[in-house]
């Protein structure tokens, strides 16, 4: 069940009436607690709906506040600073106002009975399953403090990573937007212009000049067709994920497209092969760790042909023969696992792997973008040009025609 918060008016030993509210997932369990307080509970209201709605109106955390929390106790636990005294030191010194109230929640839950990884699950927005799979099994072991680092690690790679891809294509973007804003004012607002030098002048406009004007009276009476078209293209491009059937070919489709779908591939399986190898290095079993790294997954193809895996795996068949009859995963990836398994490294083996095809990724990116920037330069510079060209030609001729 999901948490719930309850206002509550009640009593202690003393006699003193006490108001507050308690986070509970049943109205018999917040009595529960209440009584373990010392209190007696007289009066007991709902004041929230489930725990999925308190979520969406929770404050967003982002994910360098969370890489901070991490790194914060890894540093306490590591130091064997008792949980409850970490989590109330991070709340004290968490800058991020959406943090410290999440780790305030952490804090109390803790502080209830509750173990850290239940206390994480009442907010899926912020921890992963894989994130709360390793803290669980830290906890249970009692080797949350040789877990934490490799966690850190994880979540510092995916950072890296995710901030190498948007640099890299930030540059090619405003460069596109800027080179169609420029096209798009030089046809509405330049073009037309010329129209009334044409109509004064009263001679014949070349062909080509003929296009631009046509083209431009067109974007100034029907660019908001233009603009609803690609408002309706982007509204349907998201509903396809919303039938499970239409996102599985959606996302197939973009495995096959030439270049991207390779890109999209090797980036998928990177945080796949990360994930599990995580996961196996903190003795999460693999029939598990399996369902844990199938759902950080993004691309709902290789989504389901890893419950294909899993289902071979769980029937008996080695990890690197199912993933291999999948018939989509990189020859490396399948590989190298039947390697793992062979000398009993399949968790080294898998984080290794993920190394590589995030330095595969970020080499296509570079090339990509390489190729990208001067592609774009040239197009636009065509553009801006020819109808440039075009319209000073038509002015030329003009000109010549009346001398």
């Amino acid at each position: 069940m999901s948490l719930q918060q309850f206002s509550y008016h009640a009593f202690d030993t003393s006699g003193n009436a006490q108001n507050g509210q308690i986070a509970a997932e049943s109205e018999r369990e917040a009595i529960r607690l209440l009584q373990g307080r010392q209190l007696t509970p007289v009066k007991l209201k709902l004041v929230s709906g489930t725990g999925q709605r308190s979520t969406t109106h929770a404050r967003k955390v982002k994910p360098a506040d969370l890489l901070d929390f991490t790194n914060g106790l890894r540093t306490l636990v590591e130091a064997r600073v008792p949980l409850d005294r970490a989590l109330r030191l991070l709340e004290g010194i968490t800058e991020s106002t959406a943090m410290r109230q999440l780790v305030m929640t952490l804090r109390r839950d803790v502080k209830e009975g509750k173990s850290l990884a239940d206390a994480m699950e009442s907010r899926p927005d912020v921890f992963s399953r894989m994130y709360i799979n390793i803290v669980r099994a830290g906890e249970e072991g009692g080797i949350l403090h040789q877990l934490l680092p490799d966690l850190t690690d994880f979540l510092e790679t995916s950072a890296r990573n995710r901030q190498a891809i948007i640099a890299a294509m930030v540059y090619p973007v405003v460069l596109l937007v800027t080179g169609v804003i420029s096209v798009f004012l030089l046809l509405v607002f330049v073009i037309p212009q010329f129209a009334v030098m044409f109509e004064d002048a009263g001679t014949d406009v070349p062909a080509s000049a003929a296009f631009l004007l046509a083209t431009s009276d067109a974007i100034s009476n029907w660019g908001w067709l233009f603009v609803l078209l690609i408002v309706a293209a982007v509204f349907w491009w998201r509903w396809q994920d919303r039938a499970p059937d239409t996102r599985l070919k959606k996302h197939a489709m973009l495995l096959r497209m030439p270049m991207l779908g390779q890109l999209l591939l090797y980036r998928e399986c990177a945080v796949f092969a990360r994930t599990l190898g995580a996961l196996l290095a903190s003795g999460i079993p693999l029939i598990r760790a399996l369902r844990v790294s199938r759902e950080v997954v993004g691309n709902a193809e290789i989504v389901r042909l890893l419950g294909q895996v899993e289902e071979d795996v769980r029937s008996g068949a080695g990890l690197g023969l199912s993933l291999e009859k999948a018939g989509v995963f990189p020859t490396l990836l399948h590989q190298l696992v039947a390697v793992g398994e062979e000398t009993g490294r399949t968790a080294s083996i898998l984080l290794k792997t993920a190394e590589s095809f995030d330095q595969n990724v970020k080499n296509q990116m570079d090339r990509l973008v390489a190729a990208l920037q001067p592609g774009l330069i040239l197009v636009l510079g065509i553009a801006v040009g020819g109808i440039t060209i075009t319209m000073l030609s038509a002015v030329f001729s003009m000109n010549a025609v009346q001398f």
